[in-house]
């Protein structure tokens, strides 16, 4: 595995998040984030649909944080719903990545369907970035997606979890698998020191 420094983020994924950033905070806004954090050249220029490296994680975390500045106290719901944008972009325009085309997820139990999609997510990035490294955890009898090599706190520190994007999109994921909203809580971060992000999915919404 490559040294957090080094890591990347592939075409692809810098423009699905930027779409998504795009539909949830509008141009303006978007383009305000891109400026302050010195990805300028992404203003109405999305990179292209490839695997090609694009940004370093660096720069990615520094786009998460932008947002997050940008917002104040509304920078985490404004980040949880681009991450719910960026899950559906994913099954919008890459199911057969995710492995969600032609599944009939409504014939298996509520847990395996939280599973599969969350086992999908995982397989999706390390199809597409071979630095990825990424699984689900079934210990304590709860589920969880786990990520060691995160970008969007990649080099980033703090005393609480930051990867709200990541929550949004796995909450997301899970109500799109079982038609019902979980809570999902990010448990562990790398911005604070922990050896990788977790993000467990707890009880059902009322």
């Amino acid at each position: 595995m490559m040294v957090r420094d080094e890591a990347v983020i592939i075409n692809s994924l810098v423009r699905q998040a930027l779409v998504s950033m795009q539909e949830v905070m509008g141009d303006n806004g978007l383009n305000a984030v891109l400026k302050s954090c010195g990805l300028e050249r992404f203003v109405g220029n999305f990179p292209p649909n490839n695997l090609e490296p694009s940004i370093k994680a660096s720069q990615y975390a520094q786009l998460n944080q932008a947002i997050e500045d940008f917002y104040g106290r509304g920078g985490k719901g404004m980040l949880r719903r681009i991450g719910r944008a960026s899950f559906q972009y994913g099954v919008r325009e890459q199911a057969a990545l995710l492995g969600v085309a032609g599944v009939a997820l409504k014939l298996l139990p509520e847990r395996q369907r939280i599973k599969f999609i969350l086992n999908g997510m995982a397989d999706a990035l390390k199809k597409s970035n071979p630095q990825v490294n990424a699984w689900v955890d079934e210990s304590g009898g709860k589920l969880a997606y786990i990520e060691a090599t995160c970008a969007i706190c990649n080099g980033r520190h703090s005393d609480h979890p930051v990867c709200h994007l990541y929550v949004g999109s796995v909450a997301e994921a899970v109500q799109w698998a079982t038609g019902r909203e979980f809570e999902v809580t990010e448990t562990h971060c790398l911005a604070k020191r922990d050896e990788f992000c977790r993000f467990e999915v707890g009880d059902p919404k009322e």
